[in-house]
């Protein structure tokens, strides 16, 4: 039996139970299973809401070539759990859209936008798997993928072309400093020494570019005071930061039957987190310079990864990093000021705050 809920303005939304459950695990996921339980009435609306940016996503990936709309679709299957335009719902219906329909498209394209960064990262990495599945250059080859990316950001901004020029102009912009931050990534691999700071701006720039312009987006869709949409912009900026360096631990801390991805993947690849950086600094003489080599190996062996791991552990650096992203869910905590309050709100605050805690 599907499950409804009054919807906001009146009227009701129906949710098929098929399309409820991937949501709750979501939720859950995110949040912990007693937090997740105080949003259950929210769900069926979020569901419906998410769903139907799901039809617009799908819709955009028709093609003449067969093979092109395969390799896409197939690339959208495996890219995430659809946290973003959860987040873009619930930011606009904190704002007291009775429903999402205005931003649906505009959802549907972020989410393409992040699902072509993730195929191109799966080009330059060379990476074998996605969420447990075979990555797209792996199942397609390395040409499809790079073509099935484009194809993603095309179809983006086609679906992001019926909205404002300002709407429009923050979609590019976000994706102009993904690509910057994608370049200033590339070129610090195998490099210890730029700093927390540079760190924590390519993690802007590459993850929270997006989600920041997705949620400022809804507010200007809403109609919001100016004060409104920067706060959701600082939301996303800081949410988005912290859920990379939760990112960065769960690459190192993780349980790969959860996240999809083997362990240890940015140390094989020559990434600089902030994990590794500040193992890096607290480190000193023999065991400092024994880190920076087993870095610095192209071809790491098993027992490289799991020596860089001890070397790791025997530093505050993970305390650290926990640290900095429980600085960055207070910042996103405070820059949700502005907006009303309500049950999206609140959920929004648990979000940010479940970033840090969740396990996929």
């Amino acid at each position: 039996m599907a499950l409804s809920l009054a919807a906001p303005g009146g009227g009701s939304l129906t949710a098929p139970p098929e399309h409820e459950a991937p949501l709750r695990s979501l939720v859950r996921s995110v949040l912990g299973s007693e937090e997740a339980s105080s949003f259950q009435e929210l769900l069926p609306t979020l569901a419906q809401d998410v769903a139907d940016v799901e039809e617009h996503l799908r819709a955009s990936l028709r093609a003449s070539y067969p093979f092109l709309a395969e390799a896409a679709t197939y690339a959208t299957d495996s890219g995430g759990k659809r946290v973003r335009p959860l987040l873009m719902a619930a930011a606009y219906r904190a704002l007291g859209a009775p429903d999402t329909r205005l931003i649906q498209p505009l959802a549907a394209a972020f989410q393409l936008i992040h699902t072509a960064t993730l195929v191109h990262d799966d080009v330059i990495d060379r990476a074998d798997l996605r969420r447990g599945k075979p990555s797209v250059p792996r199942a397609f080859g390395i040409t499809a993928a790079i073509v099935a990316g484009d194809y993603l950001f095309v179809r983006a901004f086609q679906l992001a072309a019926r909205y404002s020029p300002e709407i429009i102009l923050r979609c590019g912009e976000a994706c102009a400093e993904l690509a910057q931050g994608e370049m200033m990534q590339e070129n610090s691999r195998y490099d210890l020494t730029f700093g927390r700071d540079r760190y924590v701006r390519i993690m802007v720039m590459k993850t929270a570019s997006i989600v920041s312009a997705g949620v400022a987006s809804c507010g200007m869709v809403a109609g919001a005071p100016r004060e409104v949409v920067e706060g959701l912009e600082e939301y996303g900026k800081a949410v988005g930061v912290a859920f990379q360096i939760q990112d960065d631990l769960l690459d190192v801390y993780g349980d790969p039957d959860i996240t999809g991805k083997p362990l240890f993947s940015d140390w094989r690849e020559g990434l600089p987190t902030l994990l590794s950086l500040d193992a890096h600094a607290a480190l000193d003489g023999r065991e400092r310079t024994e880190f920076e080599r087993l870095f610095l190996i192209r071809r790491k062996r098993p027992a490289d990864l799991m020596r860089l791991k001890e070397l790791t552990d025997r530093t505050d650096a993970h305390a650290r990093s926990v640290q900095e992203a429980d600085h960055l869910v207070r910042r996103a905590l405070e820059a949700l000021a502005p907006l009303p309050n309500g049950p999206y709100k609140s959920l929004l605050e648990q979000i940010a705050n479940g970033v840090v805690t969740r396990r996929f």
